[in-house]
């Protein structure tokens, strides 16, 4: 039997892969991925997502593919990660992507493959193109080039391929030096932290998912208070210090985690945080 299963789930209610299921939709979350839809379905070109690592822009790209990546209308690909070795590169995986057959192999040859990809599948057969990318804080100002020149395919009345760039906050200054590019951008937006109280609603959510009977009464309040103190509100921080405080609430035979079990697990996963540690008494 799995250990989450012991402490009467169906499913493991912290795992930290980008699961859509498990995607706790806060406000600002759902602000950000109705705002990202409506661009896409106008098609107006570039958008950018940026936040801190852990704030969940995968798991918000693993849901935005799953809402619009079984539609026929749409041509949906996703790049993880960006580490091309060249130009050349970037623009081969792009058409491999997309199954697009070149006539000679040269960047040239190869953007203009794509530039005939574009008008035949978004204006003919009238498809929206999406290519997300996904840690966009290694793309090089290089890469950020060619996806500029790739923009420029459009129609009088919208763009031929809808980019998505999700990236770190350190793509910032990186795009705000190249204004050509920084200035197609359709829709920006920055992911921040949640709140107390939305993890508070995040931690009772995923229990909820998980398959728990009774998910408002497994951690206290001050132990939310207390994985708030140490998480400052990344949901990824979030989640796998839940996950380690279900395992000490098992190893130390309670029914529920409260404040100790906290103070207890952080003692002992230090390196799951990013501040500095000096645990509270009890």
């Amino acid at each position: 039997m799995q250990f989450y299963e012991v402490l009467g789930f169906k499913d493991e209610p912290f795992s930290t892969s980008p699961d859509p299921a498990f995607f706790y939709r806060s406000q600002e979350h759902e602000d950000c991925l109705q705002r990202l839809e409506i661009s896409i379905r106008l098609r107006r070109g570039l958008n950018v997502i940026l936040g801190d690592v852990g704030t969940g822009k995968t798991t918000l790209s693993r849901t935005l593919l799953q809402t619009l990546g079984n539609d026929p209308s749409f041509c949906f690909q996703v790049i993880i990660d960006p580490s091309f070795k060249s130009e050349f590169q970037m623009l081969s995986s792009l058409l491999e992507m997309y199954e697009i057959k070149a006539e000679g192999r040269s960047t040239l040859a190869y953007k203009d493959a794509f530039r005939d990809f574009l008008f035949e599948k978004g204006v003919k057969e009238e498809k929206t193109i999406i290519l997300l990318i996904d840690e966009g804080q290694k793309l090089t100002p290089t890469y950020i080039e060619v996806l500029r020149s790739l923009l420029n395919f459009e129609t009088n009345e919208y763009k031929l391929l809808q980019l998505v760039i999700m990236g770190q906050m350190e793509l910032l200054p990186r795009i705000r030096r190249m204004k050509s590019f920084r200035d197609r951008i359709a829709l920006s937006y920055v992911l921040n932290p949640l709140n107390q109280e939305d993890t508070r609603d995040m931690i009772s959510f995923r229990l909820r998912v998980a398959g728990h009977n009774n998910p408002e009464s497994l951690f206290t309040e001050e132990a939310i208070e207390e994985i708030y103190h140490w998480t400052k509100g990344y949901p990824r921080q979030i989640t796998t210090l839940c996950h380690n405080a279900l395992v000490t609430m098992f190893t130390m035979e309670k029914e529920l985690v409260d404040k100790g079990v906290i103070i207890n697990t952080i003692s002992k996963n230090i390196l799951a945080l990013d501040q500095p540690v000096k645990v509270r008494a009890k």
